[in-house]
């Protein structure tokens, strides 16, 4: 089937082209951004050989129904969706740090937690806790925005404010944003029987105003538990069942790959890449409780190529 893995647009006014893990990111006139939200698929900080069809579509798609929704909290970078797969919106300068906010001691808090350690980005954590146990209320965890190639890195809000990555000032603001943000995703999440576990946001500025920039609540900067069961199985030191793409990496190391020097990558079969397009399908009706409608692949480029001028010319 049609993907889209990579891109090589010849838009009026480009000053800068940013190709990241999943999103080709093209500046226009140094005030616009038009970022394509691809079909490629990455895990363990690699980006797999071969695209999921639709997979671009759905993290855009679900992106822009959650920046919409939560833009009275924050203002956002989003301007437009011309295309399924694209996203075009206001060029800022975006802080050196990701807000990771958790819900829930799970993933790599973990098995951080499980090593011995008490402490998240500064953050305490109790003793006596155990895996997807509630935290009494959500913990900020911060990290570094590291360059391509590169992992992040816990970082406390003391290191931020000592070195001068944010002002006070403005780290309160993404705090206090960041809170609500999520408040507002868990309860979007519970209307659709879901949990929203642990998330991401990123912020940027422009003319002195912070904006809520990239992706937010997709499944792949998001997790999220189903809300039925979660009890049950909690309380029987069960695995919870998830909706995020914690299958592809499960995947990956039931086949020997977790990103190691030395790992080979696995056979991406047609079989599994139609069943990897089929989940995330599935993740997007789950979490809008909307009908996935499959937009036309045979000229995939051409179609976004064609969307974005029309929109660049009205812009």
């Amino acid at each position: 089937m049609n993907t889209i893995i990579k891109s090589d647009f010849n838009l009026p006014g480009i000053t800068h082209v940013y190709k990241g893990k999943v999103r080709d990111v093209y500046t226009i006139h140094d005030d616009l951004l038009v970022m394509l939200v691809s079909d490629r698929i990455s895990a363990f900080d690699v980006v797999l050989p071969k695209g999921i069809p639709y997979k671009g579509q759905v993290l855009n798609q679900i992106a822009a129904k959650f920046l919409d929704a939560t833009s009275d909290i924050v203002p956002n970078w989003k301007m437009a969706t011309p295309d399924p797969m694209v996203t075009a919106g206001i060029q800022c300068d975006p802080f050196p740090i990701e807000m990771i906010i958790r819900g829930y001691l799970t993933g790599s808090s973990w098995r951080t937690y499980k090593s011995g350690e008490r402490e998240i980005s500064g953050v305490p954590i109790p003793d006596g806790m155990r895996e997807h146990q509630r935290f009494e209320t959500p913990i900020i965890t911060p990290t570094t925005k590291a360059e391509q190639g590169a992992h992040d890195e816990d970082i406390s809000k003391t290191r931020i404010l000592r070195g001068g990555l944010v002002s006070p000032e403005d780290y309160a603001l993404l705090e206090k944003y960041t809170m609500e943000l999520f408040e507002r995703g868990t309860q979007m999440a519970d209307e659709r029987g879901l949990i929203l576990v642990d998330t991401k946001y990123e912020f940027g500025k422009k003319d002195g105003k912070i904006y809520l920039i990239d992706e937010i609540h997709t499944p792949d900067s998001s997790r999220y538990f189903y809300k039925e069961g979660y009890e049950e199985r909690f309380a029987n030191g069960e695995p919870q069942k998830q909706l995020s793409k914690e299958f592809v990496r499960e995947w990956l190391m039931d086949h020997g790959f977790q990103g190691r020097d030395g790992d080979v990558l696995p056979e991406m079969t047609d079989e599994f890449i139609s069943s990897v397009s089929e989940r995330y399908i599935e993740l997007y009706e789950q979490i809008t409780g909307e009908k996935f409608i499959k937009e036309e692949t045979s000229n995939i480029l051409e179609r976004v190529e064609k969307n974005v001028l029309a929109f660049l010319r009205e812009a």
